[in-house]
């Protein structure tokens, strides 16, 4: 079965992460969870990273960009990426590494 373009993102977001040494679940939004939580709920160096996954030029919905709100208010920080954006996935951990970014 082919993947879908927005879990080819996926995996090479997970990818990146692994590579990165980065702590990530993957909630599942279902009756039994939270809907619009990110793809990615993430610990790098000691701050909250939400990484919302997405294909071509998809945008998230509003209750995705709601839960984004909602992490950014709590001083979490939110990226969404997408085939092209990925690439630039490391520059952002660097950065958030180096604790030289805010809300990216």
């Amino acid at each position: 079965m082919a993947k879908t373009p927005e879990a080819k993102v996926k995996d090479l977001v997970k990818k990146i992460l692994k590579e990165e040494g980065i702590y990530y679940a993957m909630p599942i939004g279902t009756g039994y969870g939270n809907s619009g939580v990110p793809d990615f709920l993430c610990c790098v160096q000691g701050k909250f990273v939400s990484i919302e996954a997405k294909a071509a030029n998809n945008k998230p919905t509003e209750l995705q960009l709601k839960n984004m709100r909602d992490i950014e208010a709590a001083g979490g920080l939110t990226i969404v990426i997408n085939e092209t954006s990925v690439a630039v996935l490391r520059g952002y951990i660097k950065l958030i590494k180096e604790k030289k970014v805010g809300n990216v």
